[in-house]
């Protein structure tokens, strides 16, 4: 594992939101961001890429601000999350293997519509959405193996209160998604790369 590779990362976001930025120039600049580090597979620290049953999601930097967040999102084999918002905007590459994402839409009737769906693969990157209605489910898309995907938020997503929802009546319900891990990797020590 490659810590400069993250670091820098890291380092770019952290100029990015110095600058403060508008949304659209976050956006598209931080996308190419982490387009470039998505491209190369040699730097995530194994303990932030280990999958279970279902889904992890491992804090890799929060900026101590809290202006942005990096995580790594592992997916188990078969995992699927709920349909849920985000309520900050943010980016996701695909590190390892693939993903799925279904954009669903509220109705007069009450239960959610299924809309687009995404094929997300490794070294591409989409983006979400702040507005409450910007929902989806995402899911492994792999039936042998975990993926991992690269996300990038602005705020501390593991602390931001969210909706998830029930597809069939469109009911909210709050959550906070926290983390999976309890320490975070050191991107500060030069000694070890």
């Amino acid at each position: 594992m490659s810590a400069a590779r993250l670091r820098g990362f890291v380092q770019a976001m952290t100029r990015l939101a110095d600058d403060a930025p508008d949304e659209a120039r976050w956006l598209d600049e931080g996308e190419a961001l982490l387009a470039a580090l998505v491209r190369q597979d040699d730097w995530l620290p194994e303990s932030c890429a280990e999958a279970g049953p279902g889904y992890r999601q491992y804090l890799l930097h929060c900026d101590p601000l809290e202006r942005f967040s990096v995580v790594s999102f592992v997916w188990g084999i078969g995992a699927r999350t709920p349909v849920h918002n985000h309520r900050v905007s943010g980016l996701v590459g695909m590190l390892r293997g693939e993903e799925v994402s279904v954009s669903m839409h509220p109705t007069a009737e009450g239960p959610l519509r299924e809309g687009a769906t995404d094929h997300l693969r490794p070294g591409q990157v989409v983006r979400v959405g702040a507005a409450a209605d910007d929902m989806h489910w995402v899911a492994n898309a792999l039936e042998d193996r975990a993926s991992v995907s690269i996300h990038v938020y602005r705020g501390n997503i593991g602390a931001v209160e969210r909706e998830t929802f029930d597809a069939a009546t469109g009911a909210p319900r709050p959550f906070i998604s926290g983390y999976s891990n309890a320490a975070v990797p050191n991107l500060w020590d030069r000694s070890q790369g």
